[in-house]
């Protein structure tokens, strides 16, 4: 069956909100890191998931131990 198309809401996906708990933990769950540095991000550079999550992977790959 088909999506009903009437049944829409006005989420954008396209950015996280960084008022909900829960969005924010996913994000900081999806990335290694922890719930501060996500709200910092979202302070930073604004609520774009994209430049979001570049960022989060930036930040995930230069937290990690050195070999």
């Amino acid at each position: 069956m088909a999506d009903d198309k009437s049944k829409q809401d006005n989420r954008d996906r396209s950015q996280v909100a960084g008022d909900q708990e829960w969005e924010v933990g996913y994000v900081a769950s999806k990335f290694g890191l922890s719930t501060d540095q996500v709200r910092e991000l979202i302070d930073r550079f604004g609520n774009d998931r994209d430049v979001i999550e570049r960022e989060a992977e930036k930040l995930k790959v230069d937290s990690r131990p050195q070999a």
